[in-house]
């Protein structure tokens, strides 16, 4: 368990409370003025947990660690699964290419297929906590909604792989001031991401590895998603297309892609 503190950014907001609440009580009259003020400090509370990017509300991985960089590692990371058509075949992309990446399961979804956990698990990959359901509301929820899909997922996939979970990803990064304490009491750490390709609804290959490659340097994270990929015009998952080049681009600027713990070796 690790001791939460509020960031800089979260303490300026709670100490603005106090005036704003001193100017509510002695000219309650002016309440559209203290009430919008109020409304304000919420908002960019509410925008900092929009942005996936962020460490406004806490620790976030969104690339990996210095001596990572330095040893010119890159992090591939696959969220959404597993899923029995799209997984098996960038497993075996990644058999091909020899190299290992970080998988964030949906506990829901490990449920359904055990059997792709442990195939992930037996090809020298890694499974982290995409939470046990995934819908978009956690990212309004208290401190009970939150601990329940965080934990939930964490005993699902502990259970299931034999191996606790260390970090969790939120769904599209989505966030409130209730997710960072619970991570660090439970010994999680955020990541994100650095990059992206949309591979949800990319149905572009060259965009899709455009975002994916461009300005693509050492210590980087790359989402990809095995679950919810999207589907160009013949129903093919376009991320099996693209996944080989993104490979080859990798190794063509002499970078080693890396699992997520790998890059974060103390």
């Amino acid at each position: 368990m690790n001791r939460w503190r509020p960031t800089p950014f979260l303490w300026v907001c709670i100490v603005a409370h106090l005036p704003l609440l001193v100017w509510a009580w002695r000219v309650p009259a002016q309440w559209p003025w203290w009430l919008g003020a109020l409304l304000l400090v919420h908002g960019g509370i509410a925008m900092a947990g929009l942005w996936p990017r962020s460490r406004l509300l806490g620790q976030n991985l969104i690339c990996l660690p210095p001596a990572a960089t330095a040893a010119g590692e890159v992090a591939l990371t696959f969220d959404d699964g597993p899923d029995p058509e799209v997984t098996p075949r960038i497993l075996a992309i990644l058999a091909r290419y020899e190299v290992k990446a970080t998988f964030f399961c949906i506990g829901e979804r490990a449920l359904q297929y055990p059997e792709l956990c442990r195939q992930i698990l037996a090809a020298g990959h890694e499974i982290e906590n995409h939470g046990q359901r995934h819908r978009v509301p956690t990212a309004f929820s208290g401190p009970r909604g939150w601990r329940r899909e965080v934990m939930d997922g964490v005993a699902t996939l502990t259970r299931l792989t034999g191996q606790r979970p260390r970090f969790y990803r939120p769904i599209a990064g989505l966030r409130n001031p209730f997710l960072a304490p619970l991570l660090a009491r439970e010994g999680l750490l955020l990541a994100c991401w650095t990059r992206r390709g949309y591979d949800t609804r990319e149905k572009n290959a060259d965009r899709m590895l455009a975002r994916l490659t461009r300005r693509l340097a050492a210590g980087d994270i790359l989402l990809m998603h095995d679950g919810h990929a999207a589907r160009d015009a013949s129903g093919q998952p376009v991320l099996l297309t693209v996944l080989p080049r993104v490979l080859d681009i990798v190794a063509a600027r002499g970078l080693t892609p890396v699992t997520l713990r790998q890059g974060c070796r103390a």
